[in-house]
């Protein structure tokens, strides 16, 4: 029985690597975006930005809710990266350094453990510089050969 080694560097599989980010990163916006939005407004959101006295609360709140969501499908189907991901990285980076920077690196901080499982404290900014990086990624490689963009690439031709 021969065995064969899978080569990734090999084109074919570099074809999936922008696919496999954009699906991930789509969806964890997606989700952040609609937990926001959910119960009808996202009021929550809007008195965590009062405290940080960002400016239009209320506007802000369902500006940045929208994007998540709308941003995240745009990045899952791969339709225009480049643009989306600018306000995306924007988002991220206002969260970095308004909330998380104070927490420390870690996204996971264990502080204790109850009978019910592990207490968690407050994330620190590493998913925010993972989703950076991601997007900086998918920038930089174009949304690849599975997506709207180079479904729309090749309609042109």
């Amino acid at each position: 029985m021969k065995t064969q080694i899978i080569n990734i560097s090999n084109e074919k599989y570099q074809l999936a690597a922008p696919l496999i980010l954009r699906l991930i990163i789509g969806v964890g916006f997606i989700a952040h975006g609609w937990v926001k939005l959910s119960k009808g407004a996202p009021s929550g959101f809007e008195k965590l930005l009062t405290q940080l006295e960002v400016p239009f609360p209320h506007f802000m709140a369902w500006a940045i809710s929208i994007i998540e969501v709308l941003g995240g499908l745009f990045i899952f189907f791969g339709y225009s990266v480049v643009l989306t991901a600018i306000p995306l990285i924007c988002i991220m980076l206002v969260a970095m350094f308004t909330i998380h920077i104070h927490y420390g690196f870690s996204s996971v901080k264990t502080i204790g453990l109850s009978p019910e499982g592990p207490l968690f404290g407050p994330p620190g900014y590493e998913i925010n510089l993972l989703y950076i990086a991601g997007l900086i990624s998918i920038m930089c490689t174009g949304a690849g050969a599975f997506s709207v963009d180079k479904l729309l690439k090749g309609r042109n031709r």
